[in-house]
């Protein structure tokens, strides 16, 4: 047997320096990406129509704009000539389809030779710069667009090809740069896909090294407080180690992107790895100090921790998969990658570990002061105290849990997209900046689509679109207003000798259906970007202010309100559409597939425990000590008023998975101790004994553990990981107290 035992030590052992090689020559095919249609609810009727709209239109969110700062005004020669050479320079760039500016731009001017055109700002004659600045205020076009109101910045918008990937974005990002560097502006602001993409993801590859790194050292140090064995604490985070290296070669080698919760993944495996090599340790050691030998011992723990720790990583890992009722994708990977990865750590832990154990002699372990006469007298004081006072503590329950549910009550979605930003950082400063100085960022779209035979095109159909216009611009929160009403108004004005009063629609049909001639032929670009192929469906754009998704669900409605009582639905009907409004979506639906991811979580949990445990009151008591501390979760982001997203949603999943391990190694050990003949009162003595230390030691790792995600720059990264801590926290005070009472009143 010890022969036996022997040879498999050593081809576990060459098996896994072998797979770690290999994961390690993986790690640079490693992918990373941040696209917002993650965030997408599937199978949502919503989206099928934004689909549809995408091939009429192209995307919402193909744009960038790059501000110029030049206090206290950008009304001087030089800086105009500099940033018209850093404009005509973007016509050239990869990527860009269309680059406009007030340096570019010109008013078209009606005369009896036909149309000429005016510019903007005439930058070779100073003495214009006033008129050419209350000229672009009266029309209000260009106002908060291209230029802000106190004429301190001016705007290059580019439109760029759709959907560019993260080394695209990247190229865009270094003509640009090196183009405002060449002409000497260097007080400049960033918005736009191609520069979220950048930043997000060197913020994600930052978040997994640093977590990484951060991660390691905890799991380090407290395993030598606990441990004090080299020895010990070497063999645990080279296991640890491994078992990481082995989960990120796996998604490389599957062709998994990481996305922006890809910061997660380090932090969990050296935290389910940490949990089971604690449970397994601890049993070897023990057993070795009762005087059995290497082979025996393990044999041993394996049978006894091994069985624990596997139904500990299925329920951690069904825990994740529940994430798969989410409708959003990236969640829905969050959940798969992360159940992949709980059931790598138990494989690594359960073959490595044991074989690394087995190679020390007894004498490098026994010395290691595993099991001290203070942690029994603590868990045994604790225990007593659960006997004493179980009114109290049932009590205790019953206002902590009322105390969940007013929390749970005061849970809001008012989510602000940046939020999601990373602290402190470029990009987060010039979101501001738009924010405060410009219409915004988030794109607003809105489908006009004409009824029966009507065209978009037609006189009545377009009035009834400047109605709809009319009322979007009394709506503080939406700017930069832009629709196929456009090329009609701007012509309309270049007949009256360029004058902003009539920047406007043609008061008759006669005059309009001429107008639409000339813009058809001067303006086919700009027609074909607002009104479709077939003259069936117009496109209104434009921007949204970062005022949160409740705020945000208000504009919408009253959008959607307006189209149905004060316009003439038998010529037009109206939809919102675009990215932004699929994003605020979101709110909507995590609370209803949190619940339901929950219930999946809750059914399959309870029947592998039914299974394993074959009683059904064991089932149930487990159930209470593992849905208070998700309820407590929930209650943490009403008090502190964090509104509900996306990526929150996980918390409830780690939460539930990993509360629940704690439950079962309590209840296996228990359970044990029944069927080995003890006492109810016996078998729960030796359950605080031999037990209660490992999950208070685990729950310790697992606290500083995700406390390290207090390091992150990521917002919602340190919510997360703040709210599991104290959670996780909760869990063990109620396995300890409560579990014990539960089980000597119902059992």
């Amino acid at each position: 047997m010890k022969a036996n035992l022997g040879s498999l030590k050593n081809i576990c052992i060459f098996i896994f320096i072998l797979l770690g090689i290999l994961s390690a020559s993986k790690l640079d095919e490693l992918k990373f990406s941040f696209d917002f249609s993650q965030f997408f609810p599937e199978e949502d009727p919503d989206l099928a129509f934004y689909d549809t709209y995408v091939e009429e239109f192209g995307t919402d969110d193909n744009f960038l704009l790059i501000a110029v700062k030049n206090k206290p005004s950008v009304f001087q020669q030089d800086f105009l000539n500099s940033f018209q050479s850093f404009s005509k320079d973007s016509k050239g760039f990869k990527y860009v389809l269309e680059s406009n500016s007030l340096t570019t731009l010109s008013y078209p001017l009606k005369t009896s030779f036909g149309y000429t055109t005016l510019p903007i700002v005439h930058i070779d004659d100073t003495s214009q710069y006033e008129k050419d600045w209350r000229k672009i205020q009266e029309d209000s076009l260009f106002v908060n667009v291209l230029i802000d109101e106190k004429r301190e910045s001016l705007v290059l918008a580019l439109q760029t090809e759709d959907n560019l990937d993260y080394k695209q974005s990247g190229v865009l990002l270094d003509d640009i740069r090196a183009s405002l560097k060449k002409h000497n502006l260097t007080a400049y602001h960033i918005l736009g896909r191609a520069f979220f993409y950048e930043a997000i993801v060197k913020m994600q590859k930052s978040e997994v090294l640093t977590t990484t790194i951060v991660a390691s050292i905890l799991v380090f140090i407290i395993l030598l407080l606990v441990y004090r064995s080299i020895p010990v604490v070497l063999i645990s985070v080279f296991s640890i180690a491994m078992s990481l290296l082995l989960f990120m070669g796996l998604l490389a080698a599957l062709g998994k992107e990481l996305n922006a919760m890809a910061a997660f993944y380090p932090v969990l495996m050296l935290i389910v790895g940490t949990s089971d090599v604690i449970h397994l340790t601890d049993s070897y050691i023990r057993k070795l100090q009762s005087g059995i030998s290497r082979y025996a011992a393990i044999r041993s723990s394996l049978k006894e921790v091994g069985m624990t720790t596997l139904l500990t990583s299925v329920t951690t890992a069904v825990g994740f998969v529940t994430l798969l009722s989410s409708r959003l994708v990236s969640i829905q990977e969050f959940g798969v990658n992360a159940a992949i990865g709980v059931l790598v750590a138990y494989t690594t832990v359960v073959l490595l570990t044991a074989s690394l154990l087995i190679s020390l002699p007894e004498k490098k372990l026994i010395g290691s002061r595993s099991v001290s006469a203070k942690w029994v007298n603590y868990l045994l004081q604790l225990n007593t105290f659960t006997k004493k006072h179980p009114k109290s503590i049932i009590l205790g329950t019953v206002v902590f849990t009322l105390f969940c549910f007013l929390g749970i009550y005061l849970i809001k979605t008012d989510y602000e997209f940046k939020q999601a930003l990373p602290a402190r950082s470029k990009i987060a400063s010039d979101f501001v900046f738009f924010q405060e100085n410009y219409a915004g960022f988030r794109p607003l779209e809105i489908a006009v689509m004409s009824a029966d035979t009507h065209k978009v095109t037609d006189f009545e159909v377009a009035q009834e679109i400047e109605k709809l216009l009319s009322h979007l611009k009394n709506i503080k929160s939406i700017g930069n207003l832009q629709s196929a009403n456009l090329p009609y108004k701007i012509i309309n004005k270049a007949n009256n000798l360029n004058s902003s009063a009539f920047f406007s629609l043609p008061d008759d049909k006669e005059t309009f259906e001429k107008y639409k001639k000339d813009a058809r032929r001067l303006a086919r670009k700009q027609l074909g970007r607002f009104i479709n192929s077939n003259e069936t469906v117009a496109r209104i754009n434009g921007k949204l202010q970062d005022v949160g998704t409740d705020s945000l669900k208000i504009v919408y409605n009253s959008i959607d309100r307006f189209a149905k009582t004060k316009l003439d639905t038998t010529l037009i009907t109206v939809k919102v559409t675009g990215k932004s409004i699929l994003l605020d979506k979101n709110s909507e639906y995590i609370r209803s597939s949190l619940l339901q991811g929950l219930l999946y979580g809750l059914l399959l949990i309870g029947i592998i425990m039914a299974f394993v445990f074959r009683d059904m009151k064991i089932f149930l008591i487990s159930l209470v000590p593992n849905v208070l501390p998700i309820l407590f979760a929930g209650a943490i982001l009403g008090f502190l008023g964090i509104p509900l997203e996306a990526s929150l949603s996980v918390v409830f999943a780690i939460v539930f998975g990993i509360a629940v391990d704690d439950t079962i190694h309590f209840l296996g050990k228990y359970k044990l101790g029944i069927t080995q003949g003890l006492s109810k009162e016996a078998a729960l003595e030796k359950t605080f004994v031999q037990t209660g230390r490992a999950l208070v030691i685990t729950t310790i790792i697992l606290f500083f553990g995700f406390m390290v995600m207090l390091f992150s720059i990521h917002q919602p990264s340190i919510t997360i990981g703040l709210i599991i801590s104290v959670t996780l926290v909760t869990a063990l005070i109620l396995d300890l107290l409560l579990l014990p009472v539960l089980l000597r009143k119902l059992l």
